[in-house]
């Protein structure tokens, strides 16, 4: 007889279950004693009763491991959005002044007409969407009002001017658009 680890029986508690750190379920129903008669119907018994305890632990622990994986999922998507948002917030001083440069007429023709160009592509390839228009009705979610015009022509409060355009990120609003508002004259 030789006296290699493989050929060792693995150590086991009293009850014959194997003292090692982790328990299959086949080894503890492999341990569960087996008798005959009376005594075997109780065995068998409490023998199913123990697999169909197992057997709820292993389908709460599996549904509690799915619902943890998605978490994580949805948390690592919410936090890769976020990092977008703040970067593009960080961005949007130079986006607007090449906006500005734009409508003046400065980008016409020339190098930096690629570089705009680049740098609209590039935003708008994450779903950089420009917010307010002259005429729209006024809307407080995504318009911030900095003057207020009496106009008799208007009977709802309208954008009269966009002074600086708000944008959005998909459904996330990153920066109202700062208007002048048109409102009906008393």
């Amino acid at each position: 007889m030789s006296n290699t680890p493989e050929d060792a029986a693995p150590e086991e508690n009293p009850d014959g279950v194997p003292a090692e750190s982790e328990l299959f379920v086949e080894d503890i129903l492999d341990a569960a004693p087996t008798g005959d008669g009376d005594d075997a119907n109780e065995e068998d018994a409490s023998a199913s009763d123990l697999e169909a305890e197992l057997l709820k632990d292993l389908q709460r622990i599996s549904a509690e491991f799915a619902n943890y994986r998605k978490r994580v999922e949805r948390d690592r998507e919410a936090n890769r959005e976020q990092v977008i948002i703040e970067v593009i917030r960080s961005l949007l001083p130079a986006f607007d002044d090449l906006t500005r440069a734009e409508a003046h007429g400065d980008l016409v023709d020339g190098p930096f007409v690629l570089i705009a160009q680049k740098f609209h592509a590039g935003l708008e390839k994450y779903g950089l969407t420009a917010v307010g228009e002259k005429g729209e009705l006024f809307d407080p979610n995504i318009h911030e009002a900095i003057v207020q015009l009496p106009n008799p022509e208007v009977t709802a409060n309208t954008v009269a001017d966009v002074v600086e355009p708000g944008y959005r990120l998909g459904e996330r609003l990153i920066r109202p658009a700062k208007v002048a508002v048109f409102v009906p004259a008393e």
